[in-house]
């Protein structure tokens, strides 16, 4: 199943970004995240570890970057259970940002996940 969420906020663009490159930023503000194990800042290749606030911890790579773009793609891992997601970070007029992230992976997952994120994407756009 695939689920698009977003959200738009006053950050700047550049700002989202940086919060999205700069994995230790991803707690500030992900509520979901407790720490995050990986390099300082996402590169295509990378792999890591997302240990939640509960839960098992999830492991991922990333597997696409364009930092011209903005956008970036990761798979996640949790056992047998896999999700991929693309996100996406746009101006918005006239000023601030949109947000965008597309969810792919079993349904009950990606609909049980899709408001954690927007919540998400609310607190990294603001």
């Amino acid at each position: 199943m695939r689920r698009t969420v977003r959200a738009a906020g006053p950050a700047s663009v550049d700002t989202v970004w940086q919060r999205y490159v700069r994995t230790a930023a991803w707690p500030t503000w992900a509520p979901q995240i407790r720490t995050v194990e990986a390099e300082q800042e996402l590169r295509e290749g990378m792999r890591g570890r997302v240990r939640p606030v509960l839960g098992p911890s999830v492991a991922f790579v990333v597997e696409e970057l364009d930092r011209q773009a903005r956008t970036w793609q990761w798979r996640v891992r949790v056992g047998p259970v896999r999700m991929r997601l693309w996100h996406a970070v746009l101006p918005r007029d006239p000023s601030g940002t949109i947000t965008e992230l597309r969810i792919d992976g079993p349904a009950p997952l990606v609909v049980a996940y899709a408001p954690v994120a927007r919540r998400a994407l609310r607190r990294l756009v603001r």
